[in-house]
This record gives C-alpha cells, structure tokens and sequence, in this order.
C-alpha cells in the first residue's frame, strides 16, 4: 500500500517501535513489582505439564526459529521464506512428534501416510490436540490455511474497495479537505493517524484501516517528496495496532475470544497499543528521522 518493501520497513519501524516498547517495559515493570498474582486464573505448572505431555520438547528443536531468523536476515522473499518455514517445521515434527502425528492423522499403521496426511491437514484443515489442559487444548485449536480464507477475502475486497474509490476519483475528494490542513510533517502524519483509527472504528477492521488510508495518503506523502516508509511505519503505528482495542473490529473480537477478556477490560492495560500512535505523531512533529526521497539529478547537457 505504501510502496515500499518489507525489510526497509521494518528497520525504518524501529525508530518509532523501540521507545515504545522501552516505555510500555517500564510501566508494565512497575506495575508488576506492584501487583497482587494471589488470585491469577492460570497455573504455570499445569500449563508445562500439559505441554510437556503432549510434546516432545527437545532443545534441537530451537533449530527451526534459529534457521528462520538465518533467512530473514538474508532477505529471502517472503513467499520462499514461508515455504522453507513450513517444509522446516513439518520435517521436524515427522522426526520429534511422532505421536503428535499420529493423533493428527488418526493413522496408527502406516507412518509414511500419516505423515503425509498430518502434514497437510495442519497446512490447510482442522487441527485439535487433547491435552490435560482445557486452555491448552483451546490453545492448539487450529484451522490452517482455510482458517485464514476469510481473511484473505477481506484483504482483496479491501483492495478493490480502494482501487474502485481511487480510481472514480473518491480518495482525491476524501483526501482533500485533509491534506488542506496538513501544512507540516507532523500534521501530515496525524492525519494519517486519525483516519487509521476512524476507519479502525468503523469498518471495524484492520486491514480496511491500513489499506483504505494507505491507497488515500500515498500519492500525497510522493507529492511532499517523503519516503514510503514513513507511509507504511504511520499505517503499522496505528492502523495495526489499534484494531485490538475496538471491541467490534474483528481483531478486538477475536482477542476478546481468544483470550476470555473483554476488550474493554484488557484495553487500558494495552500500553504499547496506546502509546505507538502517539510516539509516531511526536517523532513527526520533532522531525525525529523523517525521511525524504532525493530529488532526481538529471545529466548535464554538453556543448
């Protein structure tokens, strides 16, 4: 949406993501010398015992995060890297969860099928472990690829739904009255902001408020002559981040699922989240590393 590639974005988002998290350590530091775990809900002990009888936890299983983290830092493209991560962890659990494979499979005489079929069952279908914990067991409740086809839906009518308002003009018209009053880096970047989380708050979703904003305000921060990354830092500042604090934006919903806490009730305790926003509106507004594009230099004529 913001023109730029992963890795440029993602060094350029430390800028901004690093103090964040200083800060958010910080405070969730003081709050936790502070704070009364007498009544915690959650058994550490019953949690590891549930893991640990289900899986084989072997240390030379850090070998597949360890050779992930070796092909982000080559820049290998995202879709090999995805690839090489998946044949990675499938190879590992056929060697150090055989029992895990199995179960998965439901094939006890034949450990080549069910290899196979446990493989690509956990790609693509319906994945539950029963373990001696209820939560755990929640926990391992997966839908693989297919879980994530509304999703991807979504990105694409989001796509559409940007491209179709670009392209009849509706993003120029929307954009306008904005940009008017967006003299400044900082208010250039604020207004990104702000209609990250309108559209967070009602198209109540993420990728809407990333895609929408991003489609609207790219051609605006090329003609102000920034980079793309400050673009993209500004839509993943907000945009991102802010969705789970909406109780009926489907991040929030599904936090609030998933974790059995009601968005409100887990919302004031999500300080990274409230502070990311405004550490990119301050950074823009101090013109903390705001990057520009270098205007071309085109050859001198000869004589």
């Amino acid at each position: 949406m913001a023109g730029t590639d992963i890795f440029t974005h993602i060094r350029y988002m430390t800028i901004t993501t690093v103090p964040t998290l200083i800060i958010t350590l910080i405070i969730s530091l003081f709050i936790g010398f502070r704070y009364d775990y007498s009544d915690a809900v959650v058994n550490v002990d019953t949690v590891q015992n549930a893991i640990a009888g289900t899986f084989n936890t072997n240390p030379v299983l850090f070998l597949v995060p360890l050779a992930l983290f070796a092909i982000i830092l080559l820049k290998v493209p995202p879709i090999p890297a995805l690839l090489a991560g998946t044949l990675l962890g499938g190879l590992f659990a056929i060697i150090f969860q055989p029992e895990v494979v199995k179960t998965v499979a439901g094939i006890a005489d034949n450990y080549t099928k069910a290899s196979y079929v446990s493989l690509m069952q956990s790609m693509f279908g319906d994945v539950s472990l029963t373990t001696s914990d209820e939560k755990v067991t929640e926990l391992l409740s997966t839908s693989g690829m297919r879980g994530m086809l509304d999703t991807i839906w979504l990105i694409l009518t989001a796509m559409v739904f940007g491209g179709i308002m670009e392209s009849a003009g509706l993003l120029k018209r929307i954009t306008q009255p904005i940009i008017k009053y967006a003299k400044s880096t900082g208010s250039l970047v604020t207004s990104t902001v702000v209609t990250c989380l309108f559209f967070n708050t009602t198209a109540s979703d993420q990728y809407l408020a990333i895609v929408v904003p991003g489609r609207m305000f790219r051609k605006t921060y090329q003609d102000k002559g920034y980079a793309p990354e400050l673009l993209s830092r500004t839509l993943e500042d907000c945009g991102t981040v802010t969705s789970v604090l909406i109780p009926w934006n489907t991040c929030g919903a599904t936090q609030s699922r998933v974790l059995g806490v009601d968005t409100w009730a887990y919302a004031p305790y999500a300080f990274f989240n409230i502070i990311s926003p405004l550490t990119t509106i301050l950074f823009a507004y101090l013109n903390i590393k705001i990057r520009r594009i270098k205007p071309e230099t085109k050859p001198t004529e000869q004589a």
